[in-house]
């Protein structure tokens, strides 16, 4: 969750980076329309604790902040509309289809109370380029919604079909991130392997990437945001290999390790995909650093197929993990399968966590006597090429920063 700022209207940012691009862009629109004294809640929908914090977060901020009008947007407020809607501290619902539209937030000002099936949107809507308080890397959102039906999952109810910024309008807006002062760009989307699906052509991820770095000579680093391993396509295979600028670090997501546990889940990878998918790139980029999802304790997973998972850790040479124990949510097939007892998925999630630490700190310490760049963040941390954190004290964020790696405090790296 990211606090609010101090404007005419703040606004409280649960979940993805998708949902900070467009927090700051709904702030700007809410602003421009007239509203004041407003408190914009933007919410996640991932997992029913997304959905308890959320409303939790709401009622405490009724209590201290009563002078504040509260409205809530974002997936949970999607999926979960009547619910939030039947909150006493919230004053009205924006949905996720036009949140980030000006006439959105005049209409709300008039007392109207705008309402957009998001299963309709066809077009996405791209969002202005700007800085993003406390944030040294750009986010830029290229792509929304998502066209596959994993049994876990309810984004696509809260997000809708999957959209693309066209190719034109994405290098803009990062031109202008990189002209605002920008260093790093961050590809983001809800499903962004399938980028360019709905676009004239059908053009690849790769195609964009080759774009971006062609019309941006002046941009040190491209990032992406987590993909999916099946869908990655060889045009961006080969920049990875040939784009210095293309960082060396692929966050995957990949569920589980194990592939009947994949099958119920109807992701469209096997074990074997992940596996080869990440010793094909780390051939293309041997200096490669893989992050994943990881689901503990989905429904009907038992113990073998839970170490299928963990051994995928190895495996795949996986460094940065996010795990989640698996999260029953209403109107997903999963939530009507046999549940794993929750204190079992407690468990499998902390072995996980566990195996995911000691992966870290082995790459940490064999960074040790490298020379790695860093771009410096706020906190006095920053991170290196592969997304390595880096103890950066009295450096100034923005700034980059090249020096050997002398050793690791707890999980960041030491410069010499």
């Amino acid at each position: 969750m990211n606090a609010p700022s101090r404007e005419k209207v703040e606004v409280v940012s649960f979940g993805c980076r998708l949902n900070l691009v467009e927090s700051e862009a709904m702030r700007r629109a809410a602003e421009g329309a007239g509203h004041t004294d407003t408190v914009v809640f933007n919410t996640c929908a991932v997992t029913a604790e997304s959905v308890r914090q959320a409303r939790q977060t709401i009622r405490r901020f009724s209590r201290e902040r009563p002078d504040l009008k509260i409205v809530v947007s974002g997936c949970a407020a999607e999926t979960e509309r009547a619910r939030f809607a039947g909150m006493p501290e919230v004053a009205a619902i924006v949905g996720n289809a036009a949140k980030t539209d000006i006439e959105t937030w005049r209409a709300l000002l008039r007392g109207e109370t705008p309402v957009a099936d998001i299963g309709e949107a066809r077009i996405a809507r791209p969002v202005a380029a700007t800085r993003i308080e406390g944030h040294t890397r750009a986010f830029l959102a290229i792509q929304n919604g998502c066209d596959h039906r994993c049994t876990f999952c309810v984004i696509p109810y809260g997000r809708g079909p999957s959209r693309s910024i066209p190719a034109e309008a994405a290098i803009a807006q990062a031109r202008r991130l990189v002209e605002l002062g920008h260093k790093e760009i961050v590809l983001t989307g809800v499903d962004l392997t399938s980028w360019g699906a709905d676009l004239p052509d059908t053009p690849k991820l790769g195609f964009l990437v080759r774009a971006l770095l062609k019309s941006l000579p002046d941009l040190k680093r491209l990032r992406l945001s987590s993909l999916d391993c099946i869908e990655a396509d060889e045009e961006l295979m080969i920049a990875l290999a040939e784009e210095e600028r293309l960082m060396p670090h692929l966050h995957l997501s990949l569920q589980s390790g194990d592939d009947m546990i994949l099958k119920r889940m109807k992701r469209r990878h096997a074990r074997r995909d992940a596996v080869e998918f990440c010793a094909r790139a780390r051939k293309l980029r041997p200096d490669i650093v893989f992050g994943a999802d990881l689901i503990a304790g989905f429904p009907t997973e038992t113990d073998a197929m839970a170490e299928n998972t963990l051994r995928l850790v190895a495996d795949c040479g996986l460094t940065h993990l996010h795990v989640f124990p698996y999260s029953p949510r209403e109107m997903t097939p999963a939530a009507r399968m046999p549940q794993v007892a929750t204190e079992v998925r407690g468990f499998r999630a902390k072995a996980l966590r566990e195996a995911g630490e000691r992966a870290l700190v082995r790459h940490l310490e064999a960074q040790v006597g490298r020379r790695v760049e860093v771009l410096a963040e706020r906190g006095g941390v920053g991170r290196a090429a592969d997304f390595s954190a880096v103890a950066t004290p009295g450096v100034e964020a923005g700034a980059m920063i090249e020096g050997v790696v002398s050793g690791r405090d707890g999980m960041k790296l030491r410069l010499g």
